[in-house]
């Protein structure tokens, strides 16, 4: 007997026991006392699913005596009702009336890939046990059961649920601290990808321009999720042809094409029960889409030059610096591929809607290329704060990060000055030293110059004239058409 490719290390240990007691299939496949001491995790809700009142009956009292809230079903309509009003572990039989209960197992790891089930069968055979098992089944016990044992055991998945849930906790705080900002709009962002993290929402969609960090948020979001423990697997969608972004994606098979000297798993076996995220989605070629959405409904999928239908249980992130909307509506973007993405939208801001983060961001960043360069920058003067505050940063936090980087890189002196900023260039104006001249100034024409000098640098896109001037495109709009610089259409 092979030990599956997808069974995980608990699983593996498992069916190698097995082997070595020549196909003997135990009892219980695991350790006799329970994680962290022997404890009893006490007050959680347990499913038993039986059709033997017998055994429902003795499991519901034994459980019961350990403080648990008890829930029966003696039938597969049952089990997923009260599976409906939510429970932390599920005792379930494999032979119902009505249906098996390798199938329930397989729709509950579908809602909550983290639910421990402990199979329990009156007709047990090895290869049984590693469908149960490759199937997700925390743990699988022949008949006639034990009802101490069972206890135990749930003792022991409940602990290592509650364990999971510690450590997801912490290593979310931990990369908490990688996202930085405290002005409103981040602290609405690290909110939302917090509640998205722990939902089981299958797709997410970051938007926002380039340099936001929707990386690093993709990233935040699989390091506190479910999945944390799994791969996270990333890929840009503009880097790669479509021809080969299909193979990327989805493997292929041995002569699928040319270079096709062997078989491959694509990105979405790669990232089977973790996060596949894909950058500049909007660049994908139409006919990758149609592919993409396939995969997305029904989560299935072929390879390259294959007939063989594959599966994979895959959270997918994409994101995005364009607007999906416009390219719906010029054609270049699937609208039912736009919506099945944007079910959940998480929106990175600009930079320049973020002043208030600059100075903690450049903090960061110094104490960062500090440790990398080995250098000892202790501040940054006021004046270069002002400098950097003033900045309308095109290029979001990813210019930021070179500016500083450069800066500590090539700084002369413990504090950094504006003169180390310099590579920012004559867009970095410090308001405190704007002088008003003594005979007065034509604010309208000093207006109508930067809108001129705006529209120029940006070869006449006005959404990006108006970011140079902190401006949203229709202020800036209204102001061409006072000024005659709109031109008509």
């Amino acid at each position: 007997m092979s030990v599956p490719a997808r069974a995980g290390p608990e699983q593996r240990n498992v069916l190698c026991e097995m082997q070595e007691v020549s196909y003997q299939l135990p009892v219980a496949f695991f350790h006799d006392e329970p994680i962290g001491g022997g404890q009893v995790t006490s007050g959680s809700r347990v499913l038993i699913v039986d059709d033997d009142e017998l055994i429902l009956a003795s499991l519901q009292d034994r459980l019961a005596r350990d403080g648990h809230e008890i829930l029966t079903a003696s039938t597969g309509r049952e089990a997923f009702r009260a599976l409906a009003e939510g429970v932390d572990v599920v005792v379930l039989d494999n032979r119902l009336p009505d249906v098996e209960g390798l199938e329930i197992l397989r729709r509950v790891r579908e809602e909550d890939a983290t639910m421990p089930v402990v199979l329990i069968t009156g007709h047990s055979t090895v290869e049984h046990a590693v469908e149960a098992m490759t199937a997700g089944a925390y743990h699988y016990a022949a008949k006639p059961v034990d009802p101490d044992s069972i206890a135990m055991t749930v003792a022991r998945a409940l602990e290592l649920t509650s364990l999971r849930q510690q450590l997801r906790y912490l290593r979310g705080q931990n990369q908490a601290v990688s996202i930085i900002g405290e002005c409103t709009a981040m602290l609405q962002v690290k909110e939302l990808i917090a509640r998205v993290a722990l939902s089981p929402a299958s797709t997410v969609l970051l938007t926002g321009e380039s340099g936001t960090g929707k990386d690093l948020c993709a990233r935040a979001l699989h390091a506190t999720s479910d999945r944390a423990d799994e791969a996270f697997v990333a890929i840009s969608c503009a880097a790669i042809p479509a021809a080969l972004l299909e193979s990327e994606l989805f493997g292929h098979e041995r002569g699928a094409f040319t270079d096709a000297k062997s078989r491959r798993d694509g990105l979405f076996q790669q990232a089977d029960r973790g996060t596949l995220f894909l950058d500049e989605i909007g660049e994908m070629a139409p006919e990758l889409q149609a592919k993409l959405l396939r995969f997305l409904e029904d989560k299935t999928f072929r390879r390259v030059g294959g007939s063989v239908e594959m599966s994979a249980d895959v959270r997918v992130i994409a994101a995005t610096n364009v607007d999906l909307r416009e390219a719906v509506a010029a054609g270049r973007f699937r609208e039912d591929l736009y919506y099945r993405l944007a079910v959940v939208t998480v929106r990175l801001p600009p930079l320049r809607e973020r002043a208030a983060d600059i100075d903690l961001l450049a903090a960061h960043l110094v104490d960062t290329y500090n440790r990398k360069f080995r250098k000892h920058i202790t501040a940054i003067s006021e004046d270069a704060k002002r400098v950097l505050r003033a900045h309308p940063w095109p290029g979001n936090v990813r210019e930021l990060r070179n500016a500083i980087e450069r800066a500590v890189l090539l700084a002369r002196r413990q504090i950094l000055d504006v003169e180390d900023f310099a590579v920012l260039g004559e867009t970095a104006i410090d308001p405190a030293v704007v002088r008003l001249p003594a005979g007065g100034v034509d604010i309208r024409e000093v207006e109508r110059s930067l809108i001129e000098q705006a529209l120029q640098r940006t070869g006449g896109n006005q959404t990006r004239a108006a970011a140079l001037l902190h401006m949203n495109r229709d202020q800036i709009r209204y102001r061409m058409r006072q000024y005659g610089l709109l031109k008509p259409t």
